[in-house]
């Protein structure tokens, strides 16, 4: 933290501040309540604005020495304290988002919708495009095999399977955008 310009207190602040710089305790008796107001007003939790507050408390006195030539120690006090609400937020949001399991996008329901809508697009299918895409797609036969089990050359095969794929695609795609 940079220091900042020495400023011009008032006789009343400066002699304040000079008990601050001898005696770190005379800087936790003055400002412990005003920051345990600032941060139960932030979190909303009694023992969280207690929690950061002593943890505030603490940094500063490691680094008294320090922080009480500061010009201005009370903001260093609140900026550490802000910091370390900032920091246990980010914690607690990232084990939140670690521990919460989320439903996937293709979560059960979506799953059984899709399904009846792949009924309902294969309905709107001739019987050889049906039967072009379960024995091609979902059996993952050839077209040969596939061709010579529906007794139609291969290519009529491809043309069948190519043209079910189509309408497929166009049918499930305004039910693909609504999920």
């Amino acid at each position: 933290m940079r220091q900042l310009d020495a400023v011009s207190l008032p006789e009343e602040g400066a002699a304040v501040f000079a008990d601050w710089a001898s005696t770190f305790e005379a800087f936790f008796e003055d400002q412990h309540a005003a920051l345990f107001g600032a941060l139960y007003l932030i979190t909303r939790d009694r023992h969280e604005a207690e929690e950061i507050m002593q943890d505030a408390f603490l940094r500063m006195w490691e680094r008294w020495d320090k922080v009480s030539s500061l010009a201005d120690p009370v903001g260093y006090l609140y900026r550490t304290a802000m910091n370390l609400f900032r920091k246990r937020w980010r914690r607690a949001s990232v084990a939140l988002k670690h521990r919460a399991r989320f439903a996937p996008r293709d979560d059960e329901i979506s799953q059984i919708e899709m399904r009846v809508a792949v009924v309902h697009a294969m309905a709107s299918l001739s019987p050889r495009q049906r039967a072009a895409i379960v024995l091609t797609d979902l059996l993952s036969y050839s077209s040969e095999e596939a061709g010579v089990m529906l007794g139609i050359a291969p290519g009529t095969m491809r043309m069948h399977t190519s043209r079910a794929r189509a309408a497929l695609a166009k049918t499930l795609r305004g039910v693909d955008d609504r999920s």
